[in-house]
């Protein structure tokens, strides 16, 4: 059975960096079974029901501005798998998750960028799925628990986000961490490795600095997906973090 991952995506130019969890995410092909399809959930794909992407050849989609023209003339032209999508939509009604099927959406940055740099080759099917803000932790946690069996399937799969994410307070030019987003992140991480779900359910409330580091929680929805996906055996495994411009982090997570 295959793990299941949380990636931080940070900005969209990760794709063109070289450092140590570029490495690790470059690398993550050699140290891991091929999957026979991905299924990731984006930060960057909002939408208020559950949606599943099921495009034949997805388009890039370039949701940013400012970067380097490289990134816009990257390509990721991966491929949907319709009877995969089928599967995903009949678990999510097994579990009482209204659903419904996109066959136009392209893969946005928060899915090609974790994507091109896992499997550069776009050479296994993507099924990209949407998140919802406004659903509460719990049932965050439960739509990716409807999924969990698809890794005895050789199914990978991903959540693409950040647990500290404020664009607000990034400082472009620091090469430290931010001493409140450091704290934020630690608290995380007792929490996830103890599998503390109460807790983590009522991170703004409990976790110090959760306001700063989760401004809008887009991003960090993806973790408690991605986590739920491990319900069965709750083994939790940091496999990196670090920080860009002060507060950025960059984090992975293994769910066993």
């Amino acid at each position: 059975m295959l793990p299941s991952y949380f990636f931080a995506h940070g900005a969209p130019s990760i794709v063109l960096e070289d450092n140590k969890y570029t490495n690790l995410l470059k690398h993550f092909k050699k140290d891991t079974p091929r999957p026979k399809a991905i299924v990731l959930f984006s930060a960057h794909w909002e939408e208020p029901v559950q949606t599943v992407s099921a495009a034949e050849t997805y388009e890039t989609i370039y949701d940013f501005g400012g970067f380097q023209d490289e990134l816009y003339r990257m390509t990721y032209p991966a491929k949907s798998d319709l009877k995969l999508v089928e599967q995903i939509q009949l678990l999510f009604t097994k579990h009482g998750i209204g659903n419904v099927r996109n066959e136009k959406r392209g893969l946005d940055h928060g899915a090609w960028s974790v994507l091109k740099l896992l499997y550069p080759d776009a050479d296994i099917p993507v099924i990209a799925l949407s998140v919802n803000r406004h659903l509460p932790n719990e049932q965050q946690y439960q739509i990716g628990k409807a999924l969990a069996e698809l890794r005895e399937q050789d199914v990978l799969i991903i959540g693409s986000g950040g647990t500290v994410h404020n664009l607000g307070r990034l400082n472009w030019r620091s090469q430290g961490v931010d001493e409140w987003a450091e704290q934020f992140d630690t608290w995380l991480q007792s929490k996830i490795e103890s599998w503390d779900m109460e807790s983590l359910f009522q991170y703004r409330e409990l976790a110090p600095n959760a306001h700063a580091a989760v401004p809008t929680n887009e991003h960090f929805i993806p973790l408690l997906l991605a986590m739920g996906t491990g319900d069965a055996n709750r083994k939790a495994e940091l496999l990196h973090r670090s920080y860009q411009y002060g507060n950025l982090s960059l984090s992975c997570w293994q769910f066993n």
